[in-house]
């Protein structure tokens, strides 16, 4: 697919990287413990490395394997599965004629994703992982279909683009039926992440176009819900929930971005970027609650990792470039994150942060 994307990363680097990392619990004035962690950089083959182009990998499984897509030097956009011991294979969906962007993969290494026709129109696909692929749109879809999450189950849910201009949610059953919906007493849902009991987690705009969060249980039924006493900015992109309910995402205010989690029984614990006056986007959470995502310093984004006992480690790549840096995507059980790393170009490069055994 001939398109820009906004993360943009770092040449060809296989590379050990012990960093000693800043905790950085709310409110926290004592030095943390040194954390250490192994980072590797890497890249699809045939990645270009020009502007905007490269690797961005999106999902990383309970297995360590990693999908993405990647940029070659036309510009044009693939899908690609890292395995483990770091083989790629490189994929497109035979009707794509704009690109291939995958965006979960669950345990049994299934990748749900989205493709681009030559009308620039998007569909949703799933890949099993004998590498056949299945094409779907939602039912009463009047344009575009966009997958964002899969769970161990083969579930897929996202939003589609109806016939009415308005988005609306979508779950996709592992044997290919649909179930379209909307929250309660408005005309749209834009879900953004499904947990492996079916409940989905998303946006929806009220009148006033001001956001606020749902969750979509298995058998149907909504909970919303507002920021933090209820202030009228409302929560921006994505939310994500785990295996237990617990939900992340970002939330602003008159003073700016802040992360939260959300435990199950409604609860909320807001936590801030560790450098004061910074932005910070929390982007995945995983079974046991930790949270990654990344912050911005001086117009460089640097990654974190919040501990369920509330204290964030902050770390950066290796090869990050000065006005682009480090960028976060998903965290597994094990505490393994991928994200993608700038450098100066900017070009993107994928990376794997593993925890080193104390």
């Amino acid at each position: 697919m001939k398109f820009r994307t906004s993360i943009i990363g770092v040449g060809l680097l296989l590379c050990g990287l012990q960093l000693y990392a800043q905790q950085a619990d709310a409110g926290a004035s004592t030095a943390a413990k040194a954390a250490t962690f192994t980072i590797i950089t890497f890249d699809a083959p045939n990645a270009g490395t020009g502007f905007f182009q490269g690797t961005f990998p999106v999902s990383i499984n309970p297995q360590g394997e990693i999908t993405g897509s990647y940029i070659d030097l036309n510009n044009m956009t693939h899908g690609f599965l890292r395995e483990p011991d770091g083989t790629f294979t490189s994929f497109d969906v035979p009707q794509a004629a704009n690109g291939t962007a995958p965006v979960g993969i669950n345990p049994a290494g299934e990748i749900a994703g989205s493709y681009f026709t030559a009308d620039f129109l998007i569909h949703g696909f799933l890949r099993k992982r004998d590498g056949t692929f299945t094409t779907f749109d939602a039912p009463t879809a009047g344009s575009n279909t966009i997958p964002v999450s899969i769970n161990p189950a083969g579930e897929i849910t996202g939003p589609y683009f109806g016939a009415d201009s308005a988005f609306h949610g979508f779950l996709r059953d592992r044997d290919g039926t649909f179930i379209t919906f909307n929250v309660p007493g408005v005309g749209n849902a834009n879900p953004s992440s499904i947990n492996p009991g079916g409940a989905i987690a998303g946006i929806f705009f009220d009148a006033n176009f001001v956001t606020h969060g749902f969750v979509r249980a298995r058998d149907g039924t909504f909970i919303t819900f507002d920021t933090p006493g209820n202030i009228p900015f409302g929560f921006f992109g994505g939310l994500l929930i785990n295996p237990g309910g617990e939900i992340t995402g970002i939330f602003f205010d008159a003073v700016g971005s802040h992360g939260f989690l959300r435990k199950r029984d409604g609860t909320f614990t807001t936590f801030d970027a560790p450098t004061p006056g910074s932005s910070i986007n929390p982007v995945s959470i995983n079974p046991s609650g930790a949270i990654t995502g990344r912050y911005d310093n001086n117009n460089v984004s640097h990654g974190f990792l919040r501990t369920p006992d509330g204290k964030i480690t902050t770390f950066d790549a290796p090869g990050a470039g000065m006005g682009a840096g480090t960028f976060p995507e998903s965290i597994n059980p094990s505490g393994e994150i991928t994200g993608g790393v700038s450098d100066s170009n900017p070009a993107s490069h994928g990376f794997l942060l593993k925890l080193n055994a104390r």
